[in-house]
Parts: C-alpha cells; structure tokens; sequence
C-alpha cells in the first residue's frame, strides 16, 4: 500500500481530523512541541488508557474463508491497494516486506505479509487483520505508524478484510524478518503515537450514500478505502496527517512531486472527461487528455491497470462527480525577462522540438500500423507545465522518465533526463518559456533546484 503518514480520507464516516496547510516538508520541531504538548496536557497515562486497544473482532469459521469467489475479491483489493508498492522489497520476494519507505520524520520498513509464521501474518487471526486494517493495531495490540494507512483502510468492510486475509494466506510463505522503524525522537514512541491518533484518527466503516447508485458507491469506496488516493492527493500538515479530506492536492514527501487537486480544472479535475476516458487514463497510463507521470504512472502500472472493468469504471464515475472549485484570481506577476524568453525559445528548439513539436502539440508516430497515435505528450495547454507549484514540470525535464507499461500501452516513449546537459538556470528558462505561453508564472533557477531533490525510490 502507499506509505505516508496518513490523515483522514473523505469518506461517509462522520467527523474529521482539522485540516491543515497543504503539504509540507517536515516542519520537525513544530510537530514535536505539538505532540509533546498534547501529551502533557493530556497526561501520558490518561491519554495511552484513552487510547487502548479495542478487543480482538472474532475470528469466522474455518468452512467460511477461502472461497474462489473470496480470494478472487481479496485479490482486487490488494491491487486496488497496491500493496505490493510498499510491501515487497526491489529484487524481494513478493508481499515479503523489508523495503525501506522515507518520510519526513524518519524511515519505516514494510512488514512481511506472506503467511510465514514466524516473520509473516502466520500467527495472525482474521481479527487481528480487521483491527489492523480498522484500528491500526499490530498483532500484540501496539500502535502501527500511519505510515500503514490505517487511516483509510478503517473504511474497508470486514467482509473485505477477510477477503483481502484469505488471499494474503495463499501467498508463497517468506521467511523475512521485520526492520525496526528508524524514526526521530518522539514519533515513534506510544505516546507520540496516541497523540497523533487522537488529533487525527477515527475508526470508521463504509456505507454507501443512498442519494448516489451502486456505481458511484462502488467507486468511492476504492477510491477512499483500498485505493487510499487522498494519501496523496490530499497533501500534508506539519504532523503528516492528510491536511486536506477533498483531495485538494499536494506535494508527496520526500518525493517531491505534486499530487495534483481532483477538484481543480487547471490540476486533475476529471469534471469534464468522458467516463471512458478516465478509463483510459487508470487502464492504459495514457488518454487523450493527459498521461500518468512519476508516481501516478507507478500505481497505474502496479494498480489501476489490472482492476476489473467495472471497477475501473466506478471509480471513474465517482472521480468524474467530485466538485470542480472556482478558480482562484491569478496573481500578478512581474513580466519575463525577454532575454530568458529568448534563451528558453533556442533551448526548447534545441533539445525540445524534434519530439514535442516546433510549437508543442506533440508527436505521433509517422509509419507503421499504430501511424498516428499520438505517443509524445502535448505541451500547449499542457496542465502540468501551468501548474503550481512547478514541481512535475520541473522534475519531468531533469529526471526524464517513462510512462507507464501497460497492455493498451506497451512501449511507452521515454523522456530522458536533462540534468547532466542543462544547468539550473537553463531547465528554468525551458521551462518559463513554457508556462509564459500559457499565461503561468515564471520560474527561477532556485525553483528548480527546489523541486527537482527528492528521492525517485
């Protein structure tokens, strides 16, 4: 499953954690005075008893798990959740845990979710994976970091869970002891963690809204529960819990690529997108209006890509009927430099041009039996290279990367990287003379040395 400290999804499960600035990088000493502050003002030993953990769920009968049906239902889930990007280390065996996940506040380690007994879910009741994926509790009853994102997989119905155990329990067993969590003082200690839960936590379940059909509910149940997309898409606050439950965009920490608004036109609103296209785009990577890119083009290639149709089509209804918010007034900002406009026109004619077009309308494939599919994206009236911050546009052209593999698109066409051939400055004036086009602000050479850091792992 994606891992980032996670905050509260949107959902139909009541009230929320408070919402905060959208996602920041660490902010460590603020978050630690936060905690503590809690903790004192609380009482350690008042707030680590509030927070106790629940009794175990009861465990269903033996006849009753394992069905082909069942494991065919835990199978999706576990693809809708893509628990295998989290849980199985690079050259690892698969759900075995072990790989390292970075955060602001330190590294966690994905825990082995094969059957193994010993270092696995062996010794795990279907209970203890309820009150995992409900309460965020470990076997023994401890906190799990929210790095796990209980905090959206609380949505998910027993019914489910026991699908998703069942499934897990057929996996090949793995003997792969679990890391220990490498985490900065406090936040991985139990009162940090009660803390945290008490700001930003609350156990919930799904339940459709009558005013909407199957379809729709259907989708916002992957979307919210599973598919945990406002871990992303939401943003962060200071204490790593999700700062905004609309999907209101954000930067992805220590990785820093923006995680794009659903209800904003100029982000990743699909308002307007027939529901067939949004199809294309969580099936195939790509679409007539937009390609995944950087970590979307991974969950598209590990996730979305091997979903049922009708499960691809529901969570398409449900992100098309998400609220577009107004646009907010355009700053003012001050005039190009015309010697950078110039400079970035001759940099894009040439390193840009041959691909992506003299004036950016893209490139289509001149012979063969696919002649014409566009396979090189647009420019003009590109959302990316307008949006802000400029985070995606920036580390597109320094870091390059390739779309998604996926059967619709089988040989996605590579961006290679520009960092070893143009200086800070230069990918800053490509990149302005982009946006100028399309009546976005300009940026500077420290804004690309701003966003193009961050791990790619």
């Amino acid at each position: 499953m994606i891992c980032a400290p996670n905050g509260h999804p949107r959902g139909q499960r009541g009230q929320r954690g408070p919402r905060g600035p959208r996602g920041q990088r660490g902010l460590g000493g603020i978050a630690v005075v936060a905690l503590l502050a809690l903790g004192a003002g609380l009482g350690a030993g008042a707030l680590l008893w509030f927070d106790r953990a629940p009794a175990l769920a009861p465990v269903l009968p033996a006849d009753a798990v394992g069905s082909p049906a069942q494991l065919a239902r835990g199978r999706v889930l576990a693809l809708a959740g893509n628990c295998a990007g989290c849980h199985t280390a690079r050259g690892g065996a698969p759900y075995a845990g072990g790989g390292a996940i970075n955060t602001p506040f330190g590294t966690v380690f994905a825990g082995n979710l094969t059957p193994d007994v010993a270092t696995g879910l062996g010794a795990w009741t279907s209970g203890h994976f309820w009150r995992a994926l409900h309460h965020g509790r470990g076997l023994d009853g401890r906190r799990l970091i929210p790095a796990f994102p209980y905090t959206e997989t609380t949505l998910i119905t027993r019914a489910d869970s026991d699908a998703l155990y069942a499934w897990l329990r057929t996996l090949p067993a793995a003997v792969q002891p679990n890391r220990p969590h490498q985490l900065r003082w406090p936040y991985g200690t139990p009162l940090a963690l009660a803390a945290w839960r008490l700001l930003f936590f609350t156990p919930g379940e799904w339940r459709d809204d009558p005013k909407h059909g199957a379809e729709w509910n259907r989708g916002a149940y992957l979307v919210n529960g599973a598919g945990h997309c406002v871990a992303c898409h939401g943003g962060r606050n200071a204490l790593g819990a999700t700062a905004d439950a609309g999907f209101g965009g954000g930067l992805i920490p220590t990785r820093n690529w923006y995680a794009p608004a659903f209800t904003r036109a100029g982000e990743a609103s699909v308002a307007d997108w027939p529901v067939e296209e949004i199809v294309a785009l969580l099936r195939d990577g790509v679409a007539p209006r937009g390609r995944a890119i950087g970590p979307m083009a991974e969950v598209v290639q590990r996730s979305t890509q091997h979903l049922p149709l009708a499960d691809l089509r529901a969570m398409a209804v449900y992100l098309k009927s998400l609220p577009v918010e107004a646009a907010a007034p355009a700053r003012p900002s001050d005039p190009p430099d015309p010697a950078r406009i110039e400079a970035g026109a001759k940099l894009y004619e040439t390193h840009c041009a041959d691909c992506h077009g003299a004036q950016g309308e893209g490139g289509a494939l001149a012979d063969g039996p696919e002649r014409g599919r566009m396979v090189v994206p647009a420019l003009a009236a590109n959302r990316s290279v307008t949006m802000n911050p400029p985070a995606n546009l920036v580390r597109a052209i320094a870091l390059g990367g390739f779309g998604a593999v996926t059967a619709g698109n089988p040989r996605p066409f590579g961006m290679p990287p520009y960092a070893h051939v143009l200086s800070d400055a230069q990918i800053a004036d490509v990149a302005t003379w982009l946006r100028q086009r399309e009546g976005a602000a300009a940026i500077s050479a420290f804004d690309v040395a701003r966003w193009r850091g961050g791990s790619e792992d």
